[in-house]
């Protein structure tokens, strides 16, 4: 899990499935499918057709929360947030070949999803956001690099996606704290031009080693 990351939202002009097909236009080739507070039927149609246009495009889809659904429509991963289903268990469901991201907001949680056997993390948030209820603290720049440093110091090799209230003027800074990725949804939804936006994201993101 290296680059951009979108996190599909939905807004009083897009749809889920809108939302995603514009990140794909943008070049993003990693989706995430959140749809907090959806019925389980609702989740597995728009993923349904979310899968189809991540195949167009080439592009990867995970899915939040929703382990039954990644495992029927056979989605690359899912994520699962610290009030989902254990990481150990997904695995137990899914096997070996999907991957399973898992949500931090301190070191001691990405101890914990390491023992657990996620591929990836989710780690913030950065500041502020209004797209996340019971929020954790916030990290800022500092405690990127402070959990960043503890995971080599640990030899913890895991990806760490930044997440939470990122914006495009903020994605250089976090970048420079060591983690792989950054996951945005309100930054690109939100502007002018949302597809180019996300061309303009993934060209700044693109600078920096991964």
């Amino acid at each position: 899990m290296k680059g951009l990351l979108f996190i599909s939202h939905q807004t009083d002009k897009v749809s889920y499935l809108q939302s995603v097909e514009i990140a794909l236009q943008g070049g993003c080739r990693q989706i995430q499918l959140r749809m907090k507070d959806a019925s389980l039927s609702e989740v597995e149609g728009v993923a349904r057709k979310a899968l189809e246009l991540c195949r167009v495009y080439k592009a990867d889809l995970y899915i939040n929360d929703y382990v039954e659904v990644c495992k029927k429509i056979n989605a690359k991963g899912v994520h699962l947030g610290k009030m989902d289903m254990p990481p150990a268990e997904a695995r137990r469901v899914l096997g070996e070949g999907i991957v399973v991201g898992g949500t931090a907001n301190t070191f001691d949680d990405i101890m914990y999803l390491h023992e657990q056997g996620v591929n990836y993390i989710g780690l913030g948030p950065f500041r502020f956001t209004t797209t996340k209820k019971n929020l954790s603290p916030v990290l800022g720049l500092n405690g990127y690099r402070d959990i960043v440093e503890q995971c080599r110091t640990s030899n913890i090799q895991l990806p760490i996606v930044a997440i939470g209230g990122i914006t495009i003027n903020d994605i250089p800074a976090i970048m420079e704290t060591g983690v792989s990725g950054i996951a945005l949804s309100s930054t690109i939804l939100n502007a002018d031009n949302p597809i180019e936006e996300t061309k303009k994201i993934m060209n700044l993101i693109k600078q920096y080693k991964q």
